[in-house]
């Protein structure tokens, strides 16, 4: 198999906007569920804009995805994702995904990120990045969102369950939510030293207290005080 140079997209790549919206179809069409469809135009305003992803050999694009945002950008959707049918299985969906996940890591470190798919192999991806199944309730309630599921075969089943089920699985990364959970496996990790140095400042007060009452007491107590100095918890 060819080489395979993955990008972000420029206009450089202007030229394969009809050719990756013609992969969408016929993935849709083979797959029997929905991509949201999209125009050449559309694909190529992400591209001008440095918000998609593609995956070139021999001078023909083979796969692509791109960032949309949603509800003022508070969330971020990794859109669009597509393999040509000859380089499935090669791992290639997974170098986008990943692309496209830190790329819109950087450009949108505060956003959610989520997404709705049938693909098992996509589910296990966005799993490997961070992201979690959801329901539909927790994704964004941008109306705009929502139309582009008009053009997929089953909208009568969203549309019937009043948006809260269809035949894709919601996934989303919270990036707040990762942090907390980064931060509980550091502080597992550093837990022992930290409870350590709680015990010391918690001792150091007590050899405080401790001292100034004797003090209190009778100044003469400071000379039998020396050992509190040697006390070590560890």
């Amino acid at each position: 198999m060819s080489e395979i140079k993955l990008t972000i997209a420029n206009e450089d790549h202007l030229e394969f906007a009809e050719e990756i919206c013609n992969m969408m179809e016929r993935a849709a069409a083979q797959r029997g569920t929905g991509i949201a469809k999209r125009s050449p135009l559309y694909v190529s305003a992400k591209m001008m804009e440095g918000k998609a992803v593609i995956a070139i050999s021999n001078n023909q694009p083979v796969g692509f995805c791109y960032i949309e945002t949603w509800g003022h950008g508070k969330y971020v959707a990794n859109s669009g994702l597509i393999v040509h049918q000859d380089f499935r299985n090669t791992g290639l969906a997974k170098r986008i995904k990943d692309e496209i996940f830190q790329l819109s890591r950087k450009k949108y470190p505060e956003s959610k990120i989520f997404g709705i798919t049938t693909s098992l192999a996509v589910m296990k991806i966005n799993s490997d990045l961070g992201y979690r199944p959801t329901t539909f309730s927790e994704l964004t309630t941008d109306e705009d969102f929502w139309k582009g599921c008009q053009s997929c075969k089953n909208y009568d089943i969203l549309t019937r369950t009043n948006r809260a089920h269809c035949l894709c699985t919601g996934m989303l990364y919270d990036p707040e939510r990762q942090t907390k959970s980064t931060s509980a496996k550091l502080t597992k990790e550093e837990r022992w030293k930290r409870f350590k140095g709680f015990l010391k400042d918690g001792a150091d007060r007590l050899k405080g207290k401790i001292k100034l009452k004797l003090n209190n007491q009778d100044p003469k107590n400071s000379k039998k005080l020396s050992w509190l100095t040697k006390v070590k918890l560890f």
